[in-house]
């Protein structure tokens, strides 16, 4: 995952993401660029695949889904979030960068 970009603010960690909808299972692709790629099964409707994909990174930084927040790109599969109360050394280390 080299390459992404974590952003260190005072609330968290920010960081580019990119959700899959509809896809075959739950799971935490990798990197693509400087954007982290994650897929989930739900459909991109009514915020489902959003709820989908919080839960799948509040188990893998292993968070409440609390925890993470979507900044920008509500609507769109490119996002922003905000992993608040982490730094960017522990989110490296949860991706294994």
């Amino acid at each position: 995952m080299i390459g992404m970009k974590l952003r260190e603010t005072p609330q968290g960690v920010a960081l580019q993401l990119k959700v899959k909808p509809k896809a075959k299972q739950n799971a935490v692709l990798g990197a693509r660029g400087d954007t982290l790629l994650v897929a989930v099964t739900a459909a991109p409707e009514k915020g489902k695949a959003n709820q989908a994909c919080m839960a799948v990174l509040a188990e893998l930084f292993k968070i409440p889904k609390g925890n993470i927040e979507i900044v920008s790109g509500e609507t769109h599969p490119q996002k922003v979030i905000l992993i608040k109360g982490m730094t960017v050394a522990q989110v490296q280390d949860r991706l294994s960068l």
